[in-house]
């Protein structure tokens, strides 16, 4: 029996069970399966035979944005007319079917954006068909293990030699008891380990972390065509979390739009200031959060200055006095000015 007939077997059987407490025990198990296989679907085992034909792109600037839909919804149009480049475009389906890449520079940083073929119901188990939906698509990319604005669920997982299976709950569980826990961990084969469930966690999250091969990607809904609806409707469309309306043949909300993309990328602009010289704010170093220290702002520059810094002056938000000296942990805001000292 092939992989996708046994997904299909075990997608049937999932529907055809009641959800309750009776059944968890089984639900987990079958879920196990399910990612499981869907593993396997995209890592074959064995590594015998090519790859098949991907959609890799050299990466160029600071970022990269992705355009994922459905055919036909007018993502080469918005690739057109934000980046300039001529993706081919018709009103027909499938009329990308590989890769475009643009660069647009916003705020100083340059982002790279990727026209991606049209992804269709049933493209993770390797067949095409579909309705136009928002939740295609969500689920398509969590079959490919891709987590859309969702942080990575808050559970310590550790596989140990000896001593069984030790779970811990920092809350009161819902769904996850020691049973479920068991028959999951029973199904990778994983008789010994330490867990600990920091919130009210669920089958799914578990799976994710044992997995451990998850992707947790910050995305924004287009709403394309708003050119076609009223102003009412316009007024609901903005209620929706994650969402920007547009109309990508009008250019109309690209402000918008270019300031969502801005904010979701989470970049820090930093500025080099030269010895005596006016700091450049023509050409920032861009770092993204949560690795924006000045040994990462060196790095950025050059792999050979950190082994020659000595302190660092900084202007801006993320010190009490301009200028302070600060040593490479120093974590540096959007917009701070930098100036590295060297050793003598």
């Amino acid at each position: 029996m092939s992989i996708l007939q046994k997904i299909a077997d075990i997608e049937a059987e999932m529907a055809r069970t009641q959800k309750n407490k009776a059944t968890s025990g089984h639900l987990g198990l079958l879920k196990a399966k399910l990612a499981k296989l869907r593993r396997e679907l995209i890592e074959p085992k064995g590594g015998g035979g090519g790859a098949g034909e991907g959609f890799d792109v050299a990466k160029t600037g600071d970022a990269r944005i992705g355009f994922v839909g459905f055919p036909s919804v007018g993502k080469s149009t918005l690739l057109s007319n934000l980046a300039g480049v001529y993706s081919e475009v018709a009103a027909y389906e499938f009329t990308t079917l590989t890769t475009v890449p643009g660069v647009i520079r916003y705020k100083g940083a340059k982002i790279q954006l990727l026209d991606l073929p049209g992804i269709i119901e049933g493209a993770k188990d390797g067949k095409g068909r579909g309705k136009q939906h928002k939740r295609i698509i969500e689920r398509e990319l969590e079959g490919f293990g891709i987590r859309l604005n969702k942080e990575p669920p808050n559970i310590q997982f550790k596989k140990k030699d000896k001593g069984g299976l030790n779970l811990t709950s920092l809350v009161q569980q819902s769904e996850l008891d020691t049973d479920l826990v068991k028959t999951i961990l029973n199904e990778y084969k994983i008789h010994n380990a330490d867990i600990t469930l920091r919130y009210d966690a669920t089958t799914e999250d578990l799976i994710d972390v044992i997995e451990g091969n998850r992707v947790y990607i910050p995305c924004i809904y287009l709403l394309n065509k708003i050119d076609q609806i009223s102003i009412e409707e316009l007024d609901i469309i903005y209620k929706i979390p994650h969402t920007v309306p547009i109309s990508a043949h009008h250019k109309w909300n690209f402000d918008d739009l270019l300031e969502k993309m801005w904010d979701y990328l989470k970049l820090v602009r930093i500025y080099t200031k030269p010895k005596g010289q006016l700091p450049d704010y023509t050409s920032p170093v861009v770092l993204k959060e949560g690795k924006s220290s000045v040994e990462d702002f060196c790095n950025k520059l050059h792999r050979s200055i950190i082994r020659e810094f000595k302190i660092a002056l900084v202007w801006g938000s993320s010190v009490k006095h301009c200028p302070q000296r600060v040593g490479k942990e120093h974590i540096l805001n959007d917009e701070d000015v930098v100036q590295i000292i060297k050793k003598v």
